[in-house]
């Protein structure tokens, strides 16, 4: 059977999800790109309280108020602290209350909130630049990984390989940097999509730790052949953040 054949579940989600992603930016809305991020969000948000295990119920009413509040709020990304703000004062109050409970609201809440405010600040082509960041680092990684890799990473991901990773920042870097000269000068352009990729390996290493903790294979199983939201978005969610933080610094 060939690889094509042995992927085909994977290759049509794929392809989906990046139809998907472009019809949304042509359209490039704002109530549309909030809906959108939300329905991710909460996905997510619910995957993540499986990973964290989680013991509090009904968790995800506070993540709908996050997001509500996101939609109308001009400083997104700040949401998060000031639920952490929240929670410890909950904390304080209530003995009873758990930080592990806390966590989904840092991950994947943070990573999601910045690259929201990412859209509202620089609009849709800095998350299309991140899509191709990420995107590359994942693609670069797996065809140099597969073809030389020989050493291993990191055990906590025993697929990943130096050479995979190192091929995947290369191939990112420079591809990345040529799409962001659409919106800034070539130095910044290369910091930007180097730190970009390096962090969305971290990304997807930080997630394949959750799921190790968790004893899970995959985040959860909504996306035929890839897994769950998470599975899909780890490097994003990492990369997000550091962009925002470097366009703001830059730029």
């Amino acid at each position: 059977m060939s690889m094509l054949e042995n992927n085909k579940e994977r290759i049509i989600t794929g392809l989906a999800l990046l139809a998907g992603v472009l019809i949304i930016g042509i359209i490039d809305n704002f109530f549309l790109m909030w809906l959108v991020f939300g329905g991710i969000y909460i996905l997510a948000f619910k995957e993540a309280e499986r990973l964290f295990q989680v013991e509090k119920d009904n968790l995800q009413p506070y993540a709908i108020g996050i997001w509500l509040l996101a939609g109308v709020y001009p400083y997104g990304d700040d949401l998060f602290v000031l639920a952490g703000v929240a929670y410890a004062s909950a904390v304080a109050f209530n003995r009873d209350l758990l930080w592990k409970d806390f966590l989904p609201f840092l991950y994947p809440t943070a990573g999601m909130l910045f690259m929201f405010t990412m859209y509202q600040e620089y609009g849709v082509v800095a998350l299309l630049w991140l899509l191709v960041v990420v995107a590359l680092t994942d693609i670069g990684a797996y065809a140099v990984g597969k073809s030389i890799g020989k050493t291993q990473f990191s055990e906590t991901s025993p697929n990943k390989t130096m050479e995979g990773v190192v091929g995947g920042i290369t191939v990112a870097t420079f591809g990345g940097m040529f799409f962001g000269l659409t919106i800034v000068d070539l130095g910044v352009a290369f910091v930007v999509s180097f730190m970009v990729a390096v962090s969305s390996i971290f990304g997807d290493l930080f997630e394949s730790s959750l799921k190790r903790t968790a004893g899970v294979k995959d985040s959860g199983d909504i996306l035929p052949g890839h897994g769950g939201v998470l599975d899909r978005i780890d490097g994003y969610l990492f990369g997000g953040i550091v962009m925002l933080v470097l366009l703001r610094g830059l730029v």
